[in-house]
C-alpha cells in the first residue's frame, strides 16, 4: 500500500475533464458536443446507406458497417458523460460506473483492433486473389471474423475487468481524464497492480501486435501484388481501394500506441489527454469521411438514393 493513503474504500472518483480550462469551456463544449452529433449522423448514416444499397452488400462494406457501428458506439461510451460533466461541480463518477465505461471503451476497442485486422486480410484476398474472391470471403466467413472480433474484444475486456475489481481503491480519488482509463486507475490503486499489469501486456501483445502483424502481412502482399501491375494509373486504382483503410488504421494504432507505450510523466497528462481525445472523439468522426470521401462506390450509393428517396431501397 502507497504511504499516506488511509484504509478507507473509495466509492466515487472525480473526473477533473477539462476543468483546468476554464476560460474555454463553453467552446470546448460547442465543440465536443458538434464532433459528437457529426459523428453520430455519420456513421449511422453510412450503416443505413450500407444496408439499403444492395451495390454495397459486399464484404468490405459489411465489415466497414460494423466499423462505423463500433465507432458509434466507442464514441457514445465516453463523449455523453465528458459533456454532461462540462456543467457539473464536481464530475462525480461512481466507482462501478467508472469500471463499467472503462470495460464497454476497452471491449470496443479491443474489438477494433480485430476487425480493422479482418478488413485487411478481406483487402488481401480481394487484391490477391480478385478471382477467388468470392469463394475466399463467403457471407458466412465474414460473420463468423466479425462475430469473432466481437467476441474476443468482450472476453479480453472482462480478463481486465475482473483483475480490476481485485484491486483496492482507497484515495486519492480524482482521475486527470476526461474518462475512466485504464492507466489512471492503476496510477490510484492502493494494492498491488503487478498482476493487473501483466494482462494488460499480454493484452497489448495479442490484440495489439498480433493485429499489426496481421495488417503488416496482408499489406505486404498487398503491395507486392500492386507493383506487378504494368500500368501506373491501374496501380493507383487498386491502392486506392486499400488507401482509406491504411489511414484509419494509422490513426487507430498510431494515437493509442502514443496514449499506452509511452513513458508516463507529470507533465504527460496533459498530452495524454489530448491524443486520448483524438482516438475517442475525432478518429470515430474521421473514418466514415476517410472512407466516404474518394470512395466511388458511396457516392454512387449516395446518387441512387437520392433519386430514389432515403427510404426506399436504392437498388438499379
Amino acid at each position: 500500500m502507497a504511504a499516506g493513503r488511509n484504509n478507507t474504500t473509495v466509492t466515487k472518483f472525480i473526473l477533473l475533464g477539462f476543468s483546468d480550462s476554464p476560460k474555454f469551456k463553453i467552446a470546448l463544449f460547442a465543440v465536443f458536443m458538434g464532433t459528437y452529433i457529426l459523428t453520430v449522423a455519420w456513421n449511422l448514416g453510412l450503416i443505413v446507406l450500407i444496408r439499403m444499397d444492395s451495390h454495397l452488400h459486399t464484404p468490405m462494406y459489411f465489415f466497414l458497417s460494423n466499423l462505423s457501428f463500433l465507432d458509434f458506439c466507442y464514441v457514445t461510451s465516453t463523449t455523453p458523460k465528458m459533456l454532461s460533466d462540462f456543467f457539473r461541480k464536481p464530475e462525480f463518477i461512481s466507482f462501478t460506473g467508472c469500471t463499467m465505461q472503462y470495460f464497454f471503451f476497452s471491449s470496443l476497442g479491443l474489438t477494433e483492433c480485430c476487425l480493422l485486422a479482418a478488413m485487411a486480410y478481406d483487402r488481401y484476398a480481394a487484391i490477391c486473389s480478385p478471382l477467388l474472391y468470392t469463394a475466399i470471403m463467403p457471407p458466412t466467413l465474414c460473420l463468423q471474423m466479425v462475430l469473432a472480433a466481437y467476441t474476443t474484444g468482450f472476453l479480453g475486456s472482462l480478463t481486465q475487468l475482473c483483475a480490476l475489481l481485485q484491486l483496492h481503491f482507497c484515495g486519492p480519488n480524482v482521475i486527470h481524464h476526461f474518462f475512466c482509463d485504464l492507466p489512471q486507475l492503476l496510477v490510484l490503486s492502493c494494492s498491488e497492480t503487478f498482476f493487473l499489469q501483466v494482462i494488460k501486456f499480454v493484452m497489448a501483445v495479442i490484440f495489439g501486435v498480433t493485429s499489426v502483424l496481421i495488417i503488416m502481412i496482408s499489406y505486404g502482399y498487398v503491395i507486392a501484388t500492386i507493383l506487378k501491375i504494368s500500368s501506373v494509373e491501374g496501380r493507383a486504382k487498386t491502392f486506392n481501394t486499400c488507401a482509406s483503410h491504411l489511414t484509419a488504421v494509422i490513426f487507430f494504432f498510431g494515437s493509442g500506441l502514443f496514449v499506452y507505450m509511452h513513458p508516463r510523466a507529470g507533465d504527460s497528462l496533459g498530452y495524454d489527454k489530448i491524443a486520448s481525445v483524438f482516438y475517442t472523439v475525432v478518429i470515430p468522426m474521421l473514418n466514415p469521411l476517410i472512407y466516404s470521401l474518394r470512395n466511388k462506390d458511396i457516392k454512387d450509393a449516395l446518387k441512387r438514393c437520392k433519386k430514389k428517396g432515403m427510404f426506399s431501397h436504392c437498388h438499379g
